[in-house]
Formats: C-alpha cells, sequence, structure tokens
C-alpha cells in the first residue's frame, strides 16, 4: 500500500503543469498556441518571458527531481517499487490528467529524475550533452537522443545499477516515442557549423 502511494504522488507530482499554468498566470496565454504546441518550459521561453521561462523549467525539472530524490535517499525504497516511482513523473509529465492527457514531452521532468536518482553524476553530464547536441544538431529530438546516450555511458562507469538502467531504457522508449518526427529525420549540422567548416 506503501508503494502504491507513492507510486501515485511521484505521478501526480510529474503531472503538475507548471508551464502551462504559468503560461495562464504570468503571460496570460494558452502556449499551446505557439512554438511546438506542447505544454513545456521551452514555449513559455519562445513566448519572450526568459524569467518566466526560467522559472517554469526549474519547476518542471524539480517536480520529478523532489519526489524521486526524497523517496530514494531518505526512504530508500529500492527494486521494482523505485523503479515504478521515478517511471512515474514523467509518465505524468507526458500524460498528464490536468491537461485531459495531452501533456510536454517530459525533457524536464526526465532530467529530474537523473538529479533524483544520481544528483550530480549523470544529470550534469547529460546537460552538457544536451548543450552541445542543441548548439550542433537539428532537429532538436537528436539532441536528447544525445544527452540519454550520455547518461547511459556514465552510468556503465560509475554504477552500472540494474534500477538505473532500467530506467534509462524506459526514458528512451517514450522520450523517443515524444520525438519521434524529428528522429524519423536525420541528424543535422546547423548552419552555423556548416558556413564554419566551409570557410575553414
Amino acid at each position: 500500500m506503501k508503494a502504491l502511494f507513492l507510486i501515485l504522488f511521484s505521478f501526480v507530482c510529474g503531472a503538475l503543469p507548471f508551464s502551462f499554468w504559468l503560461g495562464k498566470v504570468i503571460l496570460r496565454q494558452d502556449i499551446r498556441l505557439s512554438g511546438d504546441g506542447n505544454p513545456g518550459a521551452w514555449n513559455v521561453f519562445r513566448s519572450g518571458n526568459k524569467y518566466a521561462g526560467l522559472l517554469a523549467l526549474l519547476l518542471d525539472i524539480s517536480k520529478a527531481a523532489a519526489p524521486v530524490g526524497w523517496i530514494y535517499h531518505h526512504l530508500n525504497i529500492r527494486g521494482v517499487p523505485m523503479f515504478l516511482i521515478a517511471i512515474a513523473p514523467v509518465l505524468g509529465h507526458a500524460y498528464s490528467p490536468f491537461l485531459k492527457f495531452r501533456g510536454g514531452k517530459a525533457i524536464a521532468a526526465a532530467f529530474g529524475v537523473w538529479i533524483g536518482l544520481t544528483l550530480w553524476r549523470a544529470s550534469l553530464p547529460a546537460v552538457l550533452a544536451a548543450m552541445i547536441g542543441v548548439a550542433f544538431l537539428t532537429p532538436p529530438g537528436w539532441s536528447v537522443l544525445l544527452a540519454l546516450m550520455v547518461i547511459l555511458i556514465t552510468l556503465v562507469n560509475r554504477k552500472p545499477d540494474a534500477l538505473f538502467l532500467a530506467v534509462w531504457g524506459v526514458e528512451v522508449i517514450l522520450l523517443g516515442w515524444k520525438h519521434r518526427g524529428d528522429l524519423r529525420q536525420p541528424p543535422q549540422l546547423r548552419s552555423w557549423v556548416k558556413k564554419t567548416l566551409l570557410h575553414n
């Protein structure tokens, strides 16, 4: 019963559509009507309000990092229950009941899970990889895939824990599905990279 409650709690935390709510309260608009049509932090940034965008990003990360980190490090839950607890906020964000199960792409929530589980060990390399990917590659879905691959390499090198690998596998499937449109297109270098290479 305790494990079931924690799974549900983690799912509800992940399902909280902070970016959508901030868009309504601060920007007075439905952020799903702009950008890529998703209720995520990136569309808040695209509205032109970088402070609201940063707040939305931090909240979307924290709603996964906080419950997962608290349950893993302080309640010491392990095994299948912890696996379900770690996946729950990502599913909650991607299929939020607050938005009629039409949530966002779950990038921030997925990143938050790794903060909760490993603190900086897997999350920091993932951020660096994603930033490099965004700077050099298009479409953006390939940057997400690059970050996930770096997380896998980090996990194998530092702590090849079966729980972590299982969470990683499900995140790959879920984020791959959410970014399937991007991943159908081959990765390409951004225009500035091509121009730099040509000039050299």
